[in-house]
């Protein structure tokens, strides 16, 4: 098996590892949290207003979040009648030490023109508020932000009518922070406190659209429904619900201009769910991805899943961040594991295992494939093993073999909180190639079966962000497959061979995708020979 010839997807992640892919630009962008004193609440405690994004949405859909949105080019245009305080005091960062007064000088608001606009925009478009120069109707404001909502005005157009100006100087600086490059889409967000009193007459609604859900809540309970794994935020949401539950907005403010805590070394700290940290590394992996996530499983002992950079300067920083969280949460790498042997998956697993020194483990398959690149396994990972990974609390994980992508594929499934450590049996970015022989269609469509049986909550995928709901998005890569075999035995019955089916069957990617896409055709085709519905 270690000779087989290396399949198209195989040659095409090797012609890719003539550089490292570029990431996408960050976009300028703008969040508000809005927060109020508890109703009946004790002194000090606080709610914050926060809202779940549509599910169907194709980027974080289901994810819980606060007010925000992407820089518009007409924001720039817009004039403003105030802008936002660098504190909450009346002074410009009064109170703050010099350092963190430097760092909001130079990361504040004012940095990219138009973003105060952006911020005022967001909040009006995801809340009904609009912060303003003087008092509005409310029904005047209903109606401009379904007009606004229905793209039948612009917020410029809207301003005109209410003869109004935007008002952000009731806004407070909060912090910076950068999408990690797993996403396609990536922003340079700032945030911004809003304090909104429940005695004002008009509060925060939400409508159906982008958002389907807008509630308060106390944030200490916000970040426990995230730990119960209720919900799915992202690392500066639950950094900024845990200050604001531990300090409060006024205290927490340092805290949240600087938010350096949330590192691991070089890494930003990402741990979507309790006990799986995030570390997106680029890779010689093919577009739209531009990165493979490698994982680290566990509280205490811990596993490090598929750390795919063959990138010196990567594998260090990977190395250093391990060590972060070694020091600063107690999870020590006991073991490497692989999802497959393909290279965007197992880039630096020999260097970090000789580092760490710990052993590395996989399917025998996997192991069988890797012999030729140098890469020893040391111990074989079977179907339905349990391990269990000690810590407070303890991680029970089993191992779940699912061929389809590749004849030794695992999957790790935290029995205990649902998240599935997927590797390429499903994607937050890109599609999924099934490329014979090393690639079997039925194969693929069983394994996605047997994970729907598991019933896991998330999926952490090789390439992209987490995903939510994760058995309805397994069984939509199922009936995703199908429609697409239906479409292709339809071809096979006009007489169209598998390169003449593509702009039929595949018209919704593009041409370049095509070699890869014909290689999945004859996946189908093979899997229609086997049921008998179609003759060779």
């Amino acid at each position: 098996m270690s000779g087989q010839e290396p399949s198209l997807y195989e040659k095409a992640l090797r012609q890719a590892a003539g550089g490292m892919p570029g990431l996408p630009p960050p976009r300028p962008s703008a969040a508000v949290v809005l927060w109020r004193r508890a109703i009946g609440g004790s002194a000090g405690d606080i709610e914050v207003f926060w809202a779940k994004r549509a599910e169907e949405l194709p980027f974080m859909g289901g994810w819980h979040a606060f007010p925000c949105g992407g820089l518009a080019r007409t924001d720039t245009e817009i004039p403003m009648a105030g802008t936002p305080r660098r504190s909450g005091a009346s002074a410009p960062a009064a109170g703050l030490p010099d350092a963190l007064r430097d760092a909001v000088d130079a990361v504040g608001p004012d940095m990219v023109p138009g973003l105060a606009a952006c911020a005022v925009r967001e909040l009006f478009e995801e809340t009904g508020l609009l912060l303003a120069d003087r008092p509005l109707a409310a029904a005047a404001l209903a109606r401009q932000r379904q007009a606004l909502l229905a793209r039948e005005a612009s917020f410029a157009d809207v301003l005109r009518r209410l003869d109004a100006t935007p008002d952000a100087s009731e806004l407070v600086y909060a912090g910076r922070w950068m999408t990690p490059p797993f996403a396609p889409v990536r922003f340079d967000n700032r945030f911004f406190l809003l304090e909104w009193p429940a005695e004002r007459s008009r509060q925060p609604e939400v409508l159906p659209g982008e958002l389907s859900a807008g509630a308060w809540i106390a944030p200490g309970e916000a970040w426990q429904s995230w730990h119960r794994g209720d919900v799915l935020a992202a690392p500066p949401i639950l950094h900024i619900l845990q200050v604001l539950a531990e300090d409060g907005p006024q205290n927490g403010l340092p805290r949240l201009i600087d938010p350096a805590e949330s590192n691991l070394g070089p890494h930003r700290r990402v741990e979507l769910r309790p006990g799986v940290l995030m570390f997106p590394l680029p890779t010689h992996t093919l577009p739209p991805a531009a990165t493979t996530n490698a994982y680290l499983l566990g509280f205490g002992d811990a596993v490090l899943v598929d750390p795919g950079s063959p990138d010196d300067k990567e594998v260090a920083r990977l190395a250093a961040a391990l060590e972060a969280a070694r020091e600063q949460l107690g999870r020590r790498v006991t073991a490497i594991w692989l999802t497959h042997h393909h290279p965007d998956h197992v880039g630096g697993a020999a260097a970090l295992a000789e580092r760490l020194g710990v052993p590395i483990r996989a399917h025998a398959r996997t192991a069988d494939r890797l012999v030729a690149r140098g890469i020893r396994v040391d111990s074989l990972l079977e179907d339905g093993e349990r391990v269990v990974l000690a810590g407070e609390p303890p991680l029970n994980v089993r191992v779940v073999h699912t061929p389809g992508h590749a004849r030794g594929h695992l999957c790790f499934l935290d029995e205990d909180g649902g998240s599935l450590l997927c590797g390429d049996m499903a994607a937050g970015i890109g599609m999924i190639v099934v490329d014979p022989p090393e690639g079997d269609m039925d194969d693929y469509l069983a394994s996605l079966g047997k994970l729907i049986a598991l019933t896991p909550r998330t999926l952490f995928p090789g390439h992209g962000p987490a995903v939510k709901n994760a058995v309805a998005k397994l069984e939509e890569y199922v009936d995703h497959r199908l429609w697409r075999e239906d479409r292709i035995l339809e071809a096979w019955q006009q007489g169209k061979s598998a390169a003449e089916m593509l702009p039929v069957v595949y018209d919704d990617v593009p041409a370049a995708a095509y070699p890869l896409a014909e290689r999945q055709v004859h996946a189908h085709l093979e899997r229609l020979r086997r049921a008998g519905k179609i003759s060779r």
